[in-house]
């Protein structure tokens, strides 16, 4: 077989216009990115990808020749369906679900369940309230009850605990597993085990030999104790699922949820300035650099849309903007839900820094620049005419919020 590389100009094409159907297709997949905690994370669907069950992803399709790789339209893979019909026993997991979705967290839950699941259990995830999310099946769920009602909505840890004993005492999970983490999990976890009267395995980044391993000391020794029945387990405790589909097969309560007596009243959320906000915390981050030429513009945008302002670090550098709002692997690495970039090259510290963000948009006069080829959507155009426009657009939808609720 010839080495030479084939170039195919159609396909060359469609990757550089972004308009076009096939545009995503044909650009390449991200395989390994940094994690929150530091730690490289791989892409389980890249070819050449080792599975934990040491299988290696191959490419069937033709699109790697001579060495190279070459851009063609993506095959959507129909991964094995793995059932199970009757299960032996239950791993529950009861996942944050921060914004409605499945976080990274929540998925790395999930994968550890399936874990100590094996063949013969089941995982079933237990939901509070209204959700988004319509990827419990390639998650690794495959029984789903979601519990709804008001009693449920808000800061309501005691009215959640009473679900979580009562789907405790009809399904009698083998282990409980929850996240423990800052957005609810790990509160929910300690309760639920005071309620049990148990002793919960916290901070556990680890299950190997019939042994949780968790972090001590400050973070810096492990414990290692026998499997609990609940769980705490840190971010990135097990690789997701990813060479399997579920079934995700909906099941309900069989009696009703008491309701208790809450001794803690929710009264909503309350407003925080977004520029209080740690900029390894925040979920909208609106981030301006060197193609920002009206900074007054720039912080009334970000003001208008409720997000936390960051900056590149030309933007820095040239006083606009202070340290602490730098991003980059030289600044602050983000995992925000939504990454605005107002004329930001792309440089590729910048781009490692927001690696773990969600959505990325890209504002920019330059349709060629790499922070166009990252973003999830491109904006391409003057900065200022846009800003200007989004804050009208934000102005117009409040106002008509006004009249609608007038």
């Amino acid at each position: 077989m010839s080495d030479i590389i084939r170039r195919d100009p159609r396909a060359e094409w469609i990757a550089r216009n972004r308009l076009h159907p096939l545009h995503a297709a044909m650009q390449p997949a991200q395989h390994s990115w940094m994690g929150p905690n530091g730690l490289i994370r791989k892409n389980p669907h890249g070819i050449g990808f080792i599975g934990p069950n040491g299988i290696k992803r191959i490419d069937r399709s033709g699109a790697q020749q001579g060495g190279a790789t070459k851009r063609s339209a993506a095959v959507e893979v129909q991964l094995p369906l793995h059932q199970v019909p009757a299960p032996a026993f239950y791993i529950s997991v009861v996942p944050d679900m921060v914004g409605g979705r499945l976080s990274s967290h929540d998925r790395d839950l999930l994968g550890l369940a399936h874990q100590l699941a094996g063949k013969d259990g089941a995982v079933l995830a237990v939901i509070f309230g209204e959700h988004k999310e319509n990827t419990f099946a390639t998650a690794g769920v495959d029984r789903l009850l979601v519990l709804e009602g008001d009693e449920f909505s808000g800061y309501a840890p005691e009215q959640r605990v009473q679900g979580l004993r009562a789907v405790d005492n009809q399904f009698s999970p083998r282990h409980w597993l929850l996240p423990d983490s800052r957005s609810g999990g790990g509160e929910l976890g300690r309760r639920f085990a005071a309620a049990l009267g148990e002793r919960p395995a916290t901070r556990v980044w680890q299950v190997k030999d019939q042994e949780c391993i968790g972090r001590a000391g400050a973070g810096l020794q492990d414990l290692a104790r026998p499997v609990a029945r609940l769980i705490l387990a840190a971010a990135e405790c097990a690789e997701p699922v990813s060479e399997t589909r579920h079934e995700a097969l909906p099941v309900e309560l069989s009696t009703t949820v008491a309701r208790s007596l809450s001794r803690i009243e929710d009264l909503g959320a309350v407003a925080v300035d977004p520029a209080a906000i740690p900029m390894a915390e925040a979920e909208f981050i609106f981030s301006g650099g060197n193609g920002v030429k009206d900074w007054g513009l720039f912080h009334r945008t970000a003001e208008a849309l409720g997000a936390t302002e960051g900056a590149s670090r030309v933007a820095v550098d040239d006083g606009f903007m202070a340290r602490d709002r730098q991003v980059g692997a030289s600044g602050t690495w983000v995992t925000a839900r939504v990454y605005v970039a107002v004329g930001i090259s792309g440089a590729i510290q910048h781009l490692q820094g927001i690696g773990a963000c969600d959505k990325v948009v890209a504002i920019n006069l330059d349709p060629g620049c790499d922070m166009i080829k990252r973003a999830d959507l491109s904006v391409i155009g003057e900065s200022a005419e846009i800003l200007q426009a989004l804050i009208d657009a934000v102005e117009a939808y409040r106002n008509e919020a006004k009249r609608d609720a007038a």
